[in-house]
């Protein structure tokens, strides 16, 4: 009797065990991961980010690829808000080149981080353009003839009409990505969105950085947002900075070291 007492008591004593054990690991292994939401710059849609996205995903981790109109910093953030507002948990939230814009002047509780890629960081009242001063920061080759304008058909727009920028493409493989294949940059091309021209001109909002913990990659060999630009933008929001030597589309490029940046981000 005694050896089948003590056979029960052991037998109690380790799912007591087993119980508070489960009850430990549950909440952690139950918190779920935040959404990755990834914003596209100009000159590019939202298969840019198609490398990352596939990265991010092998983690784990759910991701989103929302469309950027590239209307202006306003307009733009409005409709990632809008995207914003149907996921429910914490969100970290991505912009490269000129969505980081666009995540500058986005609000929205659940964003607990924000990645900025080769990106523009404004401050309040200030246009995107002013990060191409080339005074301050040469180097930039985004400029005539490389540059070019063309009259778009936009319904938001006074008349129905825009005036819209993009990378002519004779000039896009070496100015905008030199470090990716002729096939890939041949891709890229086909995907190219013009850019409003207000969108660099107009003033940033009040910005999402001052409130939510950032982090900035800089792409070294960047010949579009010269990298001394990004620099002053990261140390200016108190970005956890790091480099890649890249061109500014570390995100087709590199997408594993963009990948890893954004994972740090997420798991702060």
């Amino acid at each position: 009797m005694k050896i089948i007492r003590f056979v029960r008591a052991a037998f109690v004593m380790l799912a007591l065990a087993a119980l508070a054990g489960a009850m430990a690991v549950s909440p952690a292994a139950a918190k779920p991961l935040p959404t990755i939401v990834l914003v596209h710059g100009a000159f590019a849609d939202t298969t840019s980010w198609d490398g990352v996205a596939a990265n991010l995903r092998g983690r784990g981790y759910p991701v989103v690829v929302p469309d950027n109109p590239l209307r202006g910093p306003g307009y733009d953030a409005a409709a990632i808000e809008k995207t914003l507002g149907g996921i429910s948990g914490p969100v970290v939230l991505v912009g490269h080149s000129y969505g980081g814009a666009v995540i500058t002047n986005t609000h929205n509780p659940n964003v607990k981080a924000l990645v900025y890629v080769a990106a523009f960081a404004p401050a309040q009242g200030e246009p995107v353009a002013l990060a191409l001063d080339p005074i301050r920061f040469p180097g930039s080759q985004l400029l005539p003839p490389a540059l070019q304008m063309k009259v778009v058909d936009d319904a938001h727009a006074f008349g129905g009409k825009n005036l819209d920028a993009y990378i002519a493409d004779s000039s896009f493989h070496k100015v905008f990505a030199p470090d990716v294949s002729d096939a890939t940059a041949a891709t890229m091309l086909a995907h190219q969105k013009s850019l409003a021209v207000w969108a660099n001109l107009e003033p940033s909002g009040p910005t999402s950085w001052s409130s939510t913990p950032s982090w900035y990659l800089v792409s070294a060999n960047d010949t579009v947002i010269p990298p001394a630009a990004q620099r002053f933008m990261a140390g200016r929001i108190g970005a956890h900075t790091s480099e890649v030597q890249a061109s500014h589309v570390a995100l087709v490029s590199q997408p594993g070291v963009v990948a890893d940046v954004i994972a740090a981000a997420a798991s702060s």
